[in-house]
């Protein structure tokens, strides 16, 4: 069980950080650097806890290395979904490819026979 809850965990964190990292620019007109401030870092305590836990809960299950690359992988497909979907920015095929070639990577990474 652990060998999909970690990185189920490892997905909502990255997506919580991305939010954070990104989903205020969405609004940077109407709002404060401050209330932008205070928004993002309301996403990042859970994604910070989200995080945590699943580090500790499946070191053991996957290396840190393996978990560090899944947060990593998971974190730059993230940032891109909200780039797309929350800012409406359009992905090139060049990125798409790098996405691609990213999910293959950390793939290849956490494989375990």
């Amino acid at each position: 069980m652990k060998g999909v809850l970690v990185p189920v965990f490892m997905f909502f964190s990255s997506a919580l950080m991305s939010l954070a990292w990104l989903g205020h620019l969405r609004f940077r007109g109407s709002l404060s650097f401050m209330a932008a401030l205070a928004l993002s870092w309301l996403l990042v305590l859970p994604e910070y806890v989200l995080n945590v836990f699943a580090t500790r809960y499946g070191y053991g299950t996957y290396s840190g290395a393996q978990m560090a690359s899944l947060h990593l992988g998971f974190g730059v497909v993230c940032v891109a979904c909200v780039s797309r979907f929350v800012l409406g920015e359009r992905l090139a095929a060049t990125q798409m490819l790098g996405f691609g070639l990213l999910a293959v990577a950390t793939v290849l990474i956490t494989y375990r026979k």
